[in-house]
Protein backbone atom coordinates (compact mmCIF):
# COMPACT_ATOMS: atom_id res chain seq x y z
CA UNK A 1 0.00 0.00 0.00
CA UNK A 2 3.04 2.33 1.12
CA UNK A 3 4.78 1.95 -2.22
CA UNK A 4 1.37 2.27 -4.47
CA UNK A 5 0.77 5.66 -2.61
CA UNK A 6 4.39 6.94 -2.92
CA UNK A 7 4.29 5.46 -6.08
CA UNK A 8 1.00 7.24 -7.58
CA UNK A 9 2.49 10.52 -6.34
CA UNK A 10 0.01 11.51 -3.53
CA UNK A 11 0.34 14.34 -1.19
CA UNK A 12 -1.36 12.36 1.82
CA UNK A 13 -2.02 8.57 3.07
CA UNK A 14 -4.61 9.23 6.11
CA UNK A 15 -4.75 5.83 8.67
CA UNK A 16 -8.63 5.39 8.95
CA UNK A 17 -11.81 7.46 8.20
CA UNK A 18 -12.42 8.23 12.05
CA UNK A 19 -16.12 6.53 11.43
CA UNK A 20 -14.90 3.37 12.78
CA UNK A 21 -14.71 1.92 16.32
CA UNK A 22 -10.88 1.84 16.30
CA UNK A 23 -9.61 5.07 14.57
CA UNK A 24 -5.43 5.60 14.42
CA UNK A 25 -3.05 3.81 16.14
CA UNK A 26 0.35 4.56 16.90
CA UNK A 27 1.64 1.71 15.45
CA UNK A 28 -0.06 2.98 12.21
CA UNK A 29 1.17 6.27 11.98
CA UNK A 30 4.99 4.56 12.77
CA UNK A 31 4.72 1.68 9.83
CA UNK A 32 3.16 4.08 7.69
CA UNK A 33 6.23 6.92 8.22
CA UNK A 34 8.72 3.91 7.76
CA UNK A 35 7.55 2.51 4.64
CA UNK A 36 5.94 5.63 2.86
CA UNK A 37 8.32 8.09 0.60
CA UNK A 38 9.07 11.36 3.34
CA UNK A 39 6.95 13.34 0.71
CA UNK A 40 3.75 11.51 1.37
CA UNK A 41 2.33 13.05 4.41
CA UNK A 42 0.63 11.26 7.17
CA UNK A 43 -3.57 12.19 8.51
CA UNK A 44 -4.30 10.35 11.70
CA UNK A 45 -7.95 10.41 12.06
CA UNK A 46 -9.76 9.08 15.00
CA UNK A 47 -8.80 8.08 18.33
CA UNK A 48 -7.53 11.47 19.24
CA UNK A 49 -8.64 11.96 22.69
CA UNK A 50 -6.25 14.18 24.35
CA UNK A 51 -3.48 16.59 23.84
CA UNK A 52 -0.82 13.98 24.26
CA UNK A 53 -2.49 11.74 22.01
CA UNK A 54 -2.45 14.46 19.35
CA UNK A 55 1.02 15.20 20.78
CA UNK A 56 2.63 11.38 19.84
CA UNK A 57 1.17 11.17 16.67
CA UNK A 58 2.94 14.01 15.77
CA UNK A 59 5.97 12.82 17.12
CA UNK A 60 5.57 9.70 15.33
CA UNK A 61 5.00 11.34 12.14
CA UNK A 62 1.63 12.67 11.81
CA UNK A 63 1.53 15.66 9.67
CA UNK A 64 -2.26 16.21 10.10
CA UNK A 65 -4.92 15.19 13.05
CA UNK A 66 -8.58 14.20 12.59
CA UNK A 67 -10.74 14.43 15.59
CA UNK A 68 -14.20 15.00 17.07
CA UNK A 69 -12.53 16.13 19.70
CA UNK A 70 -11.30 20.01 18.53
CA UNK A 71 -13.17 21.53 20.44
CA UNK A 72 -12.36 20.02 23.84
CA UNK A 73 -8.86 19.96 22.78
CA UNK A 74 -8.38 23.70 21.65
CA UNK A 75 -9.88 24.45 25.83
CA UNK A 76 -7.74 21.92 27.17
CA UNK A 77 -4.89 23.77 25.23
CA UNK A 78 -5.96 27.33 26.23
CA UNK A 79 -6.47 26.47 30.03
CA UNK A 80 -2.94 24.87 29.90
CA UNK A 81 -1.86 27.94 28.19
CA UNK A 82 -3.80 30.39 30.53
CA UNK A 83 -5.67 32.09 27.92
CA UNK A 84 -8.87 30.80 28.84
CA UNK A 85 -11.32 31.76 31.54
CA UNK A 86 -11.81 28.57 33.59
Amino acid sequence: LCRIVSDSGAEYIKTSTGFSTGGATREDVRLLRSCCDPSVKIKAAGGIKTIADAEDFISLGADRLGTSRIVRLAMEMAREDGSADG
